[in-house]
């Protein structure tokens, strides 16, 4: 087999899923029509920041695109007739602000493309399906037997990964999906350890690991290839959701709210924990587990994706677990991605926020004491438990797995030792993100503190108080001065001179009690 040849590529240091702020700084009427003026900034420094010009129509045309999530987004209404004038303008950019704020605090709103586009065209102008229509074309030279059969068009939510129906022209019945994805930050494989890695795919035999048909790469890329489930994922399942759609779809605003059974959810959790154990026990990192990445095979799950960590793909859930520097492995990322999953699982729906401050009524209390060791304040705040603990537990204690496959999963000395290197790479640049997020909060809430009325107030009270010692020291040194000028000029001694109207000093007490 020939590996891809290279279009120009390369791993792309960008993390998509570092949040975009944007903040309405100032309108500009024309002649006919009025710009808004938007300062757009990844992440949390001031300097990562750059400004766009938006119509309301570029606003109205980004809501009609987004009307496949059938949430109802608090786009300003049209207006033909006085739509200049002064006051009507800046109502119009308090509620084009609002429609940003909701647009970035979304989760998947705010990580899918066409949100990015309109943020940050200079970043996501590329067709990223037709840079990976042409690595998928070259890969077929020297593949004959494949053929794309339909793009899977927007079903996931990585910008820079795109699907595509197959089939074989050996088995035409049979329908298999490839996936293609380029490198992504955590990238820190050679791209000979890289290859190697990748080609080891297909000989991972494990009962809840989906199995990889096919898998090449080459100094930009990989292209896996793995059978098509009819029934999708366990996503899919919790949502009532068609395999097939785009991910705002099936996703964004469920038609039904509820969780599956609890026999379901111990039995799920417990195939998708020893899958976790083993990758931890081959020293193999993954740190991509979310409900979309488990395939459903009967009453069995199967883990998917198992390239992203080799890619160096950022976390569907990185922009939760970078928050917070307990959680600063990959161990504890999947731990910690195991408790959203859990939750989707036994609600219907994500967390609203993380960490939980309390947990609604659940199908028992053995799901709430799981949840509550993974995204409680204090879990978050002590770090994750361990995979082997949470096995422990009485919710997954008494689950006996009936598959009787062997896993395998043979991984050469050398790889392993550079998996590991890169494992570490991999969670250094994590400490790092979460250090400097930790040091901006502290500086944020110093601020936030210091610019409360409560404190103005005390700098007020203070400043008067200093004002008060000022004006004594300054009454008393003039005392002095005159009494020195009496006793120079009279003869005998005479007491030194006091004056009725002079300043009381304030108190110690008084001068320190603020």
């Amino acid at each position: 087999m020939a590996v891809m040849e290279k279009p120009p590529a390369g791993k792309v240091l960008l993390d998509d899923t570092v949040p975009l702020t944007a903040v309405v700084e100032a309108s500009q009427s024309l002649h006919s029509h009025t710009e808004y003026i938007i300062r757009v900034q990844r992440g949390i420094s001031m300097e990562n920041s750059w400004q766009i010009v938006r119509r309301y129509s570029d606003f109205d045309l980004l809501n009609s695109s987004l009307q496949i999530s059938a949430l109802s987004l608090p786009l300003p209404p049209k207006k033909l007739i006085g739509n200049m004038d002064r006051e009507f303008i800046a109502e119009r950019q308090k509620g084009l602000q609002n429609y940003l704020n909701v647009l970035t605090t979304n989760h998947i709103l705010s990580n899918c493309e066409l949100v990015k586009k309109f943020l940050d065209p200079n970043n996501y102008s590329v067709n990223y399906t037709e840079i990976a229509l042409q690595h998928v074309s070259m890969f077929f030279r020297s593949e004959p037997k494949w053929e794309v059969v339909e793009p899977l068009k927007d079903i996931g939510w990585r910008i820079r990964k795109r699907y595509f129906l197959m089939k074989s022209k050996n088995q035409p019945k049979e329908r298999l999906m490839l996936s293609w994805a380029d490198f992504g930050p955590d990238k820190y494989l050679s791209d000979k350890d890289f290859q190697c890695a990748v080609k080891l795919l297909p000989s991972c035999s494990h009962p809840y690991i989906y199995k990889v048909t096919f898998a090449t790469a080459n100094e930009s890329s990989a292209l896996v290839i793995r059978p098509f489930n009819e029934k999708g994922t366990l996503k899919d399942l919790i949502y009532k959701a068609k395999p097939k759609d785009p991910f705002l779809k099936k996703y964004c605003n469920p038609k039904k709210i509820q969780g599956l059974e609890l026999q379901q959810i111990k039995t799920f959790g417990r195939q998708i924990l020893e899958v976790l154990k083993f990758l931890h026990e081959k020293g193999f990192p993954y740190g991509h587990l979310h409900s979309s990445n488990v395939v459903l095979d009967g009453d069995t799950c199967r883990l998917l994706d198992l390239e992203n960590s080799l890619l160096g793909l950022p976390s569907f859930y990185r922009s939760y677990f970078s928050q917070f520097r307990k959680i600063n492995t990959l161990e504890g990322v999947d731990v910690h991605c195991f408790g959203h999953l859990l939750y989707e699982m036994t609600y219907g729906r994500p967390p609203d926020s993380i960490p939980v401050d309390g947990f609604p009524p659940a199908p028992s209390a053995s799901v709430v004491a799981v949840l509550e060791s993974i995204l409680s304040c204090e879990a978050i705040k002590n770090g994750m438990p361990s995979v082997s603990k949470i096995l422990q537990m009485s919710l997954f204690s008494d689950i006996l797995l009936t598959n009787s496959e062997k896993p395998q999963f043979k991984i050469p000395t050398k790889l392993k030792e550079a998996l590991k290197t890169a494992k570490e790479c991999i969670e250094k640049r994590l400490t790092e993100e979460q250090k400097l997020i930790h040091q901006h909060r502290r500086l944020t809430r110093a601020q936030s503190h210091h610019g409360s009325e409560e404190e103005k107030k005390k700098r007020k009270i203070l400043a008067r108080k200093k004002s008060k010692l000022s004006a004594f020291e300054s009454g008393e040194e003039h005392s002095v001065k005159y009494s020195n000028s009496n006793n120079s000029a009279g003869s005998g001694a005479s007491s030194p001179l006091t004056s009725p109207s002079s300043p009381t000093p304030p108190s110690t007490a008084e001068l320190t009690s603020f």
